[in-house]
């Protein structure tokens, strides 16, 4: 069994409109958190900059929930804007949905895959996801193989459908050695 991984390398872009340019791409800076209290209510939102004009513009994390209802630890990191908070918020797909934006993942990911023994065949590969980085596995294993779509169909069998994207990691098994 050979074991291949899919690493985030650095933080997607967000498909986002700008209010301004009407730029389509926006970055998350420097990663902070704005938090607004109203005597017992309490607003979150998480800062990110448009790439083109570096417009902020605030994605809405919690809004108006009483400040009660959060833990005081998340509190916390709101308010240091924790690194790891900025993460688990920016690929919450909650707040994708409420925010209306998408990741773009685009140059943001690397496979780590050991070389290909030539012996036994036939030869079972996993893939693990570190992050959920959606990837169509055809492109994923003619990248990591090194070889073309075409000959993918034919040695490689495999219970995912190849042409859509999935962030679940998965198994093939690849009949015949590389040429």
């Amino acid at each position: 069994m050979l074991p291949w991984v899919v690493r985030r390398t650095r933080l997607p872009l967000l498909a986002l409109q700008c209010v301004a340019c009407l730029s389509g791409r926006a970055t998350i800076g420097n990663g902070r958190f704005r938090v607004n209290s109203n005597g017992k209510l309490l607003s979150v939102w998480l800062l990110v900059n448009c790439v083109s004009c570096d417009r902020t513009s605030k994605l809405s994390v919690h809004d108006r929930v009483p400040v009660r209802s959060l833990p005081a630890g998340l509190l916390a990191g709101y308010s240091a804007n924790s690194p790891s908070l900025v993460v688990d918020t920016l690929l919450n797909p909650l707040i994708a949905r409420r925010n209306r934006f998408a990741l773009d993942w685009d140059g943001c990911w690397e496979l780590h895959a050991p070389p290909v023994p030539q012996d036994p065949w036939p030869l079972q590969v996993t893939v693990t996801f570190d992050d959920p980085v959606p990837v169509r596995p055809e492109w994923l294993i003619a990248h990591g193989l090194g070889i073309s779509r075409n000959e993918i169909a034919r040695r490689v069998k495999i219970d995912t459908p190849l042409k859509r994207r999935t962030k679940l990691d998965f198994s093939f098994v690849l009949v015949g050695p590389i040429q």
